[in-house]
């Protein structure tokens, strides 16, 4: 066996996932007893579970940190429950635990079974929540400020920065998001057991206002924000993301509108000063 083996054989006895008890499973441990050696104290198998509770624990804790409004629509066992799940089948990838939750969004809503029960509600806070993560520390590109946009062309092209994400919600989770933020922030004294009680009032409040929610996850300043956007808004910032040129993505959204021109030509500049404000667009042809 030469070193590459070993340590390859090493990192799944440690990544795999942890069995009954959080003990690693029969097979880790045989696996273990082939490379390892015991000691005085532990057998082979307990030396190398010490490092899998310990790898497994960091990724657990790691999307308990990253997904708080989940955790309380799921609850803490819920939650953990679909943690386990999640990265048993996709185990993580990437050498920062930044990317962790990354395909979460897209799991969870193949695997509803673990979205409780009002699986729109989870899956819209999942979104918003990966959102949050992108907007935090995602890349950002030249920005094209209000002087770049003082004369539109029907033919120009946009492209939103990285870190920008546009969601359409079922559900008012972006205020849901905060609730649960002003309750960890402000939990003094107070016990898991009363907090979770608290994160359950304010679910069940906020699972009860279903409304169509229009959204931008952006940062400013070092800081994540969300913005709510009217559909019409949201519907041409959407078509130009998606590569349609000026006249197109007003025709799309618009074309059937009877929106008198003034008015529409009042919202169109009206909107995209708001978004030059924000430095959401790139120049045209970049990475993004």
């Amino acid at each position: 066996m030469n070193l590459l083996e070993l340590q390859r054989r090493m990192a799944s006895a440690i990544m795999a996932p942890l069995g009954a008890g959080d003990r690693i499973t029969r097979a880790a441990g045989a696996e273990a007893g082939e490379i390892i050696t015991p000691n005085d104290r532990l057998t082979a198998a307990e030396r190398v579970e010490i490092y899998a509770k310990s790898y497994w624990y960091r990724l657990l804790d790691a999307l308990y940190d990253d997904f708080p409004g989940l955790r309380a629509i799921l609850g803490v066992r819920g939650f953990d429950k679909l943690s386990r799940a999640y990265l048993a089948e996709l185990p993580s990838e990437s050498f920062t635990l930044r990317n962790l939750g990354s395909r979460l969004p897209e799991w969870l809503a193949r695997h509803p079974e673990h979205a409780g029960r009002n699986p729109a509600l989870a899956l819209d806070m999942v979104r918003l929540e990966w959102a949050h993560v992108v907007a935090f520390d995602g890349a950002a590109e030249e920005v094209l400020g209000p002087e770049d946009l003082l004369e539109l062309t029907p033919q120009m092209t946009f492209r939103l920065q990285p870190y920008v994400t546009l969601l359409a919600l079922e559900y008012p989770v972006d205020d849901l998001h905060l609730r649960v933020s002003e309750l960890a922030e402000g939990r003094g004294g107070a016990s898991n057991a009363v907090m979770r009680h608290r994160e359950r009032r304010a679910v069940t409040r906020f699972s009860l206002k279903r409304e169509a929610v229009y959204l931008a996850v952006h940062r400013m300043n070092d800081s994540v924000y969300f913005r709510r956007m009217n559909a019409g808004e949201f519907q041409l910032l959407d078509a130009l993301r998606g590569g349609l040129a000026l006249s197109e993505a007003i025709d799309s959204v618009f074309g059937a509108s009877d929106l008198p021109l003034d008015e529409l030509r009042g919202k169109l500049e009206e909107w995209f000063r708001g978004w030059a404000q924000y430095g959401w667009f790139c120049p045209p042809g970049g990475k993004s």
